[in-house]
């Protein structure tokens, strides 16, 4: 039993299962990638990427096949090179927080000034609508920025009232209105 463990974990060189998993880390970190940049819009990076994708995955996959009967290790490394990938994937997206985000707040009416002037003072557009709660006037506002600026918007907003309802929604689609035009990038 012992000595069919250590057939099977010493049956391919260890640099060779280092670059299997390194490579199938990096194929899948950039399918994960691919993936999120045409949902959001960005069809040419994704295409780009996808190039990029297949040709690692074409030889990380032909590696691993060829031989894996003598060395089924390599189906290991492989699949734990693609569970790490699509986590190192999506925390690089999380870092680089692509798309945009409409955030609603809805506070008391006389707090309400104050976090829209805050924001505007940090140069968010905001929209106020007056409103009716179940107690007392409040105050909705309407900001849409880029996902990237999201926390620090929270803050802003929490800096004024830890109690603010804080609603957030991804936007696939945005017409009309007016926005800088910064903030349309990759379209």
């Amino acid at each position: 039993m012992i000595n069919s463990l250590t057939q099977i974990l010493t049956a391919v060189p260890l640099w060779e299962l280092v670059i299997i998993l390194v490579a199938k880390m990096t194929e899948v970190s950039i399918g994960t990638l691919r993936h999120i940049l045409i949902t959001k819009g960005y069809r040419k990076l994704g295409a780009s990427l996808s190039f990029l994708e297949i040709t690692l995955w074409i030889f990380v996959a032909s590696r691993v096949i060829i031989g894996i009967a003598e060395a089924p290790i390599k189906g290991i490394i492989y699949s734990l090179g693609y569970a790490v990938g699509v986590y190192i994937g999506s925390r690089i997206e999380s870092r680089i927080a692509l798309g945009r985000v409409l955030i609603q707040v809805i506070v008391e009416e006389n707090i309400g000034h104050s976090m829209l002037t805050s924001l505007r003072e940090n140069g968010y557009g905001v929209t106020s609508v007056n409103a009716n709660g179940r107690h007392s006037n409040k105050l909705m506002l309407i900001i849409y920025a880029n996902r990237l600026k999201k926390e620090k918007i929270i803050d802003l907003i929490h800096k004024v009232d830890q109690k603010a309802l804080v609603v957030i929604s991804h936007v696939d689609v945005l017409k009309g209105g007016y926005y800088p035009s910064w903030r349309r990038l990759g379209k």
